[in-house]
């Protein structure tokens, strides 16, 4: 099942050509797909982890990102996303994808609501949530890049 779900929002996330995935932490599978996919990708976290090669790390608070009157060059990408992000971190996510004009779309443990207004998107395994306020074309669908 973790299988088909990371494949599912690889396939999904490499629509766009430049994403940052917020939160990394010791998994870092879906960046380095992205990035075997042909997609830039940067990672942040609040600590320091390892990442595949290609990506890259920052270490970064996404709450201060928010926060900051603009945040890091690393967050200025296609679409930022996050996996089983925590609802006190909805908010901030779609403030910095607001900021740097990027579509925000991340998963959450299965039983959090999100705490933004999303649409949802069904995935093999699991539902992506694409914050409605920051989507950046017609429709909020991804901009045509890989895929």
């Amino acid at each position: 099942m973790k299988h088909r779900r990371e494949a599912a929002l690889v396939g999904r996330l490499s629509r766009y050509d430049s994403l940052c995935e917020v939160g990394v932490g010791r998994r870092p599978d879906v960046a380095g797909a992205l990035v075997d996919a042909g997609c830039a990708v940067a990672a942040t976290d609040v600590r320091e982890f390892p990442v595949p090669e290609g990506v890259e790390f920052v270490r970064d608070d996404l709450v201060d990102a928010s926060e900051a009157a603009t945040p890091g060059e690393h967050y200025h990408v296609d679409a930022l996303y996050a996996l089983n992000l925590p609802p006190e971190l909805h908010r901030p996510l779609r403030d910095v994808a607001r900021a740097v004009d990027a579509d925000g779309l991340f998963t959450t443990l299965g039983f959090d609501e999100p705490a933004v207004p999303v649409r949802r998107e069904q995935l093999d395994g699991e539902t992506l949530y694409v914050v409605d306020a920051d989507a950046r074309t017609s429709g909020g669908s991804a901009p045509s890049g890989h895929g």
